[in-house]
C-alpha cells in the first residue's frame, strides 16, 4: 500500500495560514469504493482510508515510512505568489488604470 506525503493547502474559507505547516501522510486507497445497494451510501473494505497522520516536518514522515517500509510519494506544496501591495498606492499620481469614484 502506497502512501502520499504532502503540506495540505488552506481551504476556501480560510484566510490565514492555520493547519497548513504540518505534513500529512495519507495512504492510497487499495480498492475502489462501491455503493451500498440497500440503502445507497458509498463504502469501502479498506480501512487505511480513515488513517491521516500528521508530522511536523516532511524527514520526519518520509522517516516514519522508511522505518515501517512503507512505499511513498512527496508532493512538494507550491508556495503562492504574493504581490506587495499598499494602501497608499491607490492614491499614487503613477497609478495605471482609472479611478472609479
Amino acid at each position: 500500500m502506497a502512501a502520499r506525503i504532502y503540506k495540505p493547502a488552506r481551504t476556501a474559507m480560510q484566510s490565514g495560514q492555520a493547519k497548513t505547516k504540518e505534513w500529512l501522510l495519507v495512504y492510497e486507497p487499495e480498492a475502489p469504493r462501491r455503493v451500498e445497494p440497500l440503502m445507497g451510501w458509498t463504502s469501502s473494505s479498506d480501512m487505511k482510508q480513515q488513517l491521516r497522520l500528521r508530522f511536523d516536518t516532511k524527514e520526519e514522515a518520509v522517516a516514519y515510512c522508511e522505518r515501517h517500509g512503507i512505499p511513498y510519494r512527496v508532493y512538494e506544496p507550491k508556495e503562492p505568489a504574493r504581490r506587495k501591495i499598499a494602501y497608499a498606492d491607490n492614491f499614487s499620481f503613477r497609478r495605471i488604470g482609472q479611478w472609479t469614484h
